[in-house]
């Protein structure tokens, strides 16, 4: 990522949820009104004529034709990592941790979250921007939410843990979404041990890439061209895994995998009917401390 920029692929992320929610109530896996707050000019006129159904067909061809499988695999990903965020809810963490946390809305739009503290922490370009499109469209920042601006290269999880008094002894649940594949294998390693620390109980929802799309891109459906356009906004992959192997890395940080899709897998699950190809490359899993 550039270092004076919002990340353009917040952007993106923003974009598709935004059309999602201006599909039919009916038809939606979810609702995100605080979505087109972060888009262009240009993206936000995309997004209102969405409502017309053939106009909206026609951004879905262009977006599919431009990054295939992105779409589908995006919308598909928020609502089944909102769902993983209620189940470890649900089961009794005290504190939510968004790490790289973008354009994510999830402490705006769902309600379970309100009563939970949550730690928003990103790098200080996107992170500005975002709490101040929040305060325009709320009028203030949500009591319950602590967005903290780092430079991930310059500063450790620990040491801010430190600075900032977060409480490492209460359960947590980390989400921690479209941030791994561009990191380096020492600062993933750095941030699960990270997350080690905190109290039996803690989970962790994150994605990753096959580390196959990084070393042979054309094993994969659109995945040269993909690459090739991250490449051009300086927002390239660096990182991955094995699929079969994801279990044993986890063990090394006393985690348990207890489910690991891929998007072919999780976006077949909620858009049955909107089948389509790409992506399938990356994968949401879902871990708890032992």
């Amino acid at each position: 990522m550039k270092a004076n920029s919002a990340s353009r692929t917040a952007q993106y992320m923003a974009l598709f949820r935004a059309l999602e929610t201006n599909r039919p109530s009916g038809k939606r896996l979810f609702t995100d009104p605080y979505a087109v707050s972060f888009l262009t000019t240009g993206f936000k006129f995309v997004t209102q004529l969405s409502v017309i159904p053939f106009i909206r067909s026609l951004v879905y061809r262009i977006i599919r034709k431009r990054i295939p499988g992105a779409l589908s695999s995006g919308v598909a990903r928020t609502r089944y990592i909102d769902e993983l965020l209620q189940q470890a809810v649900r089961n009794g963490v005290k504190q939510v941790i968004i790490l790289g946390a973008g354009y994510d809305t999830r402490a705006l739009r769902l309600g379970f979250l309100r009563a939970l503290p949550v730690i928003e922490i990103d790098h200080p370009s996107t992170a500005a921007l975002k709490q101040e499109r929040v305060k325009k469209s709320l009028g203030k920042l949500p009591e319950n939410v602590r967005y903290i601006q780092t430079y991930f290269n310059e500063r450790s999880l620990d040491q801010l843990a430190a600075e900032q008094q977060i409480d490492r002894t209460l359960p947590t649940v980390f989400v921690w979404e479209g941030v791994t594949n561009y990191l380096t294998a020492d600062a993933v390693g750095a941030t699960f041990a990270f997350m080690r620390q905190f109290a039996r109980g803690t989970y962790v929802i994150f994605t990753y890439v096959d580390e196959k799309i990084i070393r042979y891109p054309a094993a994969f459906f659109g995945g040269e061209k993909l690459l090739e356009d991250l490449k051009q906004i300086e927002e390239n992959w660096t990182f991955g895994l094995e699929p079969f192997l994801t279990r044993r890395y986890l063990d090394n940080f006393d985690m348990d995998l207890l489910e690991d899709y891929s998007a072919g897998e999780y976006r077949n699950h909620y858009l049955p009917e909107r089948s389509e190809k790409g992506y399938e490359f990356y994968r949401v899993a879902f871990a708890v401390k032992r």
